[in-house]
């Protein structure tokens, strides 16, 4: 998952680094996994379902974006119903230029600083209040619909947890274990390794795993009973350190192509493979939960929708450069759930200090975003089960709630650090609940509420194209469709084996 930290501190901006934002949101951990997933799939097919994925992603995403524009307006219009409830109760009368000077103030407090100011009164479906996802599936969700949204959420945060928990103790082990013991050159060519297979002395590699994993626990569990907060200078280190890695891997696998070195020879379509590519392309195209952390903050929201359209055009470019060049460099069944962990190997890069830093790369990323991720589940649970009015008993809210959210995702990561499992499973029932049913339910309760409230003759300005309630019915049975596909296969290959 991409973290939620910095796109929280993100105060006004213009829509080109909005842009910039929602990039680098997307781009995550999911496209370190996805060039073992293209090579399992096959070439062709793995390039039709990743369009077609991020065409879908760009649907849900526009979905969200008018539903926002709508929770907007209804949270406007409530002001204005208590303002003149204010007023008719208040036994002293205000002259007419009161009302307009105090209306007029509150209004400029609540616009984007570097919004363009304009005459005459604002379009109420503005996007001036950032209303996250809870707040709107509360405005337009029944009770049932709410919890069922906090279900979702909580499980794939989960499922983020679980892949952070175990990628890092993972990538330590590659790095510092091989199977004759000390090999600084990491991971040979032509070697697999096993878990039973010796790392130091008498340790296993699971057992090296396993320690990490203990240690990886003790010195970032403890935030989760925390609160964090300033982590946005962290967040533009760990960003920078993720571009240059993705860069560097890029450049190598292109100069071992163009010498003539590259050991990939990709089939052109495996469909036992498509699970878990479906899994890892809905889990990479992941963003709709921050969206509006996102677009609020931008000043300038009169092209939004083109905006967003080349950030997944954009994306889309990357995704297929990196996993490309991968598929061709690599052979498929030597590429490594983590794709970072190709490149410590000595005959594909002969400077150390590369090596130990792409290898170690997701240690560094992963574990600045492990505390942030915990903290957001810890309080989607505190929110599930908040009443109105009342508090939870100090034990609860500092020891109970941290624990169920840090324990369950390690013993997942002890059990196992399949990572491309990990990513498939999770982008594949949460992922798709977040990314299509949710928004889909979002869109439609919000355009029938907004009927209800501002009658036919009033247009959201930020409406999606997809405006049809054709593409809602087909974002859902595309994800009811998803879900029984992917649920037979495991089924499938379960009974197999």
């Amino acid at each position: 998952m991409k973290t939620l930290s910095l796109t929280s501190e993100i105060t006004q901006a213009g829509s080109s680094v909005g842009l910039v934002y929602m990039f680098n949101l997307i781009v995550g951990t999911g496209a370190l996994t996805m060039p073992k997933a293209f090579a399992t799939a096959g070439w062709l097919v793995s390039l039709v379902l990743l369009v077609f994925l991020g065409f879908m992603s760009f649907v849900t995403t526009t979905f969200v974006i008018e539903a926002m524009a709508a929770a907007n307006a209804q949270l406007r219009w409530k002001r204005m119903e208590n303002l003149k409830e204010e007023e008719d109760d208040d036994s002293s009368t205000a002259s007419d230029s009161d009302v307009l000077i105090r209306d007029n103030y509150e209004r400029a407090e609540k616009r984007p600083i570097l919004s363009v100011q304009k005459r005459g009164s604002p379009n109420p479906f503005e996007i001036t209040d950032r209303v996250e996802m809870g707040q709107m599936a509360s405005m337009f969700f029944n009770k049932v619909g709410v919890n069922l949204f906090y279900f979702c959420i909580i499980v794939y945060l989960y499922g983020d947890l679980a892949i952070y928990a175990a990628a890092v103790p993972f990538s330590l082990m590659q790095v510092t274990c091989s199977a004759a013991g000390n090999d600084s050159c990491g991971v040979e060519a032509d070697t697999k390794y096993n878990d039973t297979d010796r790392c130091w002395g008498p340790l296993r590699r699971v057992d090296a795993y396993r320690i990490y994993l203990a240690i990886f626990t003790l010195l970032l569990g403890p935030f989760t009973f925390f609160d964090v907060q300033k982590t946005k200078y962290l967040q533009i280190l760990t960003s920078l350190m993720r571009w240059i890695a993705f860069a560097v891997m890029i450049v190598l696998a292109l100069v071992r192509i163009g010498h003539g070195q590259g050991e990939g020879h990709p089939p052109l379509a495996d469909f036992s493979g498509v699970r878990n590519l479906f899994g890892v392309c809905v889990y990479s195209f992941m963003c709709q939960h921050s969206l509006p952390s996102l677009i609020t903050p931008v000043s300038s929201k009169r092209h939004l929708t083109r905006l967003v359209f080349l950030d997944y055009v954009l994306i889309l470019a990357f995704y297929g450069l990196l996993s490309f060049t991968a598929i061709f460099c690599f052979r498929g069944d030597s590429l490594m759930d983590m794709y970072t962990l190709n490149f410590a190997r000595c005959d594909v890069v002969r400077l150390a200090a590369v090596r130990f830093f792409l290898g170690l790369f997701p240690v560094f990323t992963i574990s600045t975003n492990f505390p942030i991720i915990a903290v957001t589940l810890r309080n989607n649970w505190k929110t599930l089960f908040h009443r109105e009015g009342g508090t939870y008993p100090w034990v609860v809210d500092r020891v109970v709630f941290p624990t169920i959210t840090l324990v369950p995702p390690v013993l997942v990561a002890f059990c196992t650090h399949d990572l491309e499992s990990l990513v498939g499973i999770t982008g594949a029932y949460a992922g798709t609940g977040i990314q299509y049913v949710i928004p889909a339910f979002l869109v439609y309760h919000c355009r029938r509420d907004t009927q209800l409230a501002f009658g036919c003759g009033v247009s959201n300005k930020h409406r999606s194209p997809f405006r049809h309630t054709f593409w809602v019915g087909f974002v859902l049975l595309w994800a009811f469709s998803c879900f029984i596909f992917v649920t037979a296969n495991i089924v499938l290959s379960e009974t197999k084996l």
